[in-house]
């Protein structure tokens, strides 16, 4: 009778490993078989940004009518957190937003506008459709969603032989981080450096200052590039990260991310830019 009973322990022990061991195998496929990226909020890892200039106003000779919808495409495909865009207008926004939300089915995502300004009327440069153009962001924001604010102005160094003043734009996810944009003087490298340097050097700052330190995020057509004068990596503050598509479009971040990996986009020709993907890990 003993050694039934130990056979049978034994048995018993052997049946709990395999159903233990099953479940274990169930839940690890249950979570692969999704096939989506994990649902991170901004205490995450790792950060996905995605900068894109889609030249979409109707009159610059890069406009195709099709750089919107190639953006959705690239973002339902890639699931960035962070999208930096310019030269869109202001419905631009809007579809893409809807593109990012579809891509996370439902999450919180915010978005911000800001208008580039006609010096010679004092009113936002016009689309030829008649919407504002300027620059815009998409962010997924972490969770609990607390609420954000944005900041955005034109500045005050501008190139007075091109209409167009150009404008900076900072999303804050409250107890997140900040999300910026902008698209600078393409005419003077000289006015770009300098629109560069206030940007990271002073209006950022103050912003950190005013609504509370947190991690920085910037993409961006700078109209500068690297290992040319003037460089682009000049206006950088030190300690922060960047990378770049090899030519005038940068992401950067603050000394709380590294930058794991990058690379161009290929947007198919629907606009004279590729996009530039870059994967920004936290660190702790």
């Amino acid at each position: 009778m003993a050694g039934w009973s130990r056979r049978g322990l034994k048995r018993l022990i052997a049946v709990g490993c395999c159903l233990v061991l099953a479940m274990a195998l169930m839940a690890g496929a249950s979570a692969a078989g999704d096939g989506r990226r994990p649902s991170i909020d901004i205490t995450r890892t790792s950060l996905r940004v995605l900068q894109m200039n889609l030249c979409n106003s109707g009159i610059a000779g890069c406009y195709t009518g099709r750089s919107v919808a190639e953006a959705a495409a690239v973002i339902r495909a890639e699931r960035p957190d962070v999208i930096t865009l310019n030269e869109v207008c202001a419905e631009d926004v809007s579809v893409l937003d809807r593109a990012l939300s579809d891509a996370y089915r439902g999450g919180t995502v915010v978005s911000a506008f800001e208008a580039a300004v006609d010096r010679r009327t004092g009113d936002a440069v016009r689309c030829r459709n008649g919407q504002r153009f300027g620059d815009g962001l998409l962010v997924r924001v972490r969770q609990p969603y607390r609420g954000y604010t944005t900041h955005g102005a034109a500045y005050s160094a501008q190139d007075t032989a091109d209409p167009e003043e150009r404008v900076w734009l900072c999303l804050h996810a409250i107890d997140g981080f900040y999300a910026c944009t902008t698209h600078l003087a393409s005419t003077s490298p000289t006015v770009a450096l300098r629109q560069c340097r206030y940007l990271l050097g002073t209006a950022i700052p103050a912003l950190r200052t005013h609504d509370g330190s947190g991690p920085v995020v910037l993409g961006a057509d700078l109209n500068l590039t690297s290992g040319r004068t003037p460089d682009a990596r000049s206006c950088v503050p030190a300690g922060f990260v960047r990378t770049d598509d090899g030519a005038r479009q940068h992401i950067v971040a603050s000394a709380d991310f590294t930058v794991t990996s990058s690379r161009s986009i290929n947007m198919h020709g629907t606009t004279d830019h590729p996009g530039l993907l870059a994967d920004l890990s936290t660190i702790t």
